[in-house]
């Protein structure tokens, strides 16, 4: 799964939120949602797979947090799609705008 649909669920943006700021584990990012540890679980694996998170072990713990340069690399990449849906409407825009110009 790419990090664009793993995002596309809002529990893993709020998981990815947590642990942007520290490191932290299954249990105690579960105690923050009214679901369970497996489905928690289930969701770090998919940010995992797509890159978005790193896991750690710690004795029997296993310790997420974010991947910043992950992020910024999907940030840099939607901003320039934005760029380009932006100058292709503009482009249209122009071309409509000009045709009006010539019927008169």
């Amino acid at each position: 799964m790419d990090a664009f649909a793993a995002l596309g669920e809002p529990r893993r943006r709020e998981i990815l939120r947590l642990v942007s700021s520290r490191e932290l584990s299954v249990g105690e990012i579960a105690r923050r949602f009214d679901v369970t540890r497996p489905a928690i679980s289930q969701h770090l694996r998919v940010l995992k797979e797509a890159g978005l998170v790193t896991e750690r072990r710690d004795g029997t713990k296993r310790l997420y947090r974010s991947r910043p340069e992950t992020i910024a690399q999907l940030w840099s990449e939607s901003l320039r799609t934005l760029k380009a849906a932006a100058e292709r409407e503009e482009q249209q825009r122009r071309s409509k705008h000009g045709r009006r110009h010539e019927s008169h």
